[in-house]
């Protein structure tokens, strides 16, 4: 699925800042697939989801981090629990 985001989103990716203006989803076995093109010199650039981060903005709470403070971290993704049938034996 290709999604054009309205308005275009400002990101950080490994080749520098610049403007997503879609995304495409794969499905459920891919990463999302982020089309930014770069602020340096236009170039169009598909970046995997875990390669992008939104650019810093004061206004919207995204804040660059403090040198000397620790970096947040994401919480540990929830582990699978298999669970018993009805009437199954546990």
């Amino acid at each position: 699925m290709l999604v054009q985001l309205n308005p275009p989103l400002h990101m950080e990716t490994p080749k520098g800042p610049g403007l997503a203006h879609f995304v495409i989803d794969y499905g459920p076995e891919a990463h999302l697939q982020w089309v930014v093109f770069m602020d340096a010199d236009g170039a169009c650039w598909t970046v995997p989801n875990p390669e992008v981060r939104m650019s810093f903005n004061w206004t919207m709470g995204r804040r660059k981090p403090q040198k000397n403070s620790e970096q947040a971290v994401a919480p540990a993704a929830p582990r699978f629990r298999p669970t018993l049938a009805a009437g199954g034996d546990t």
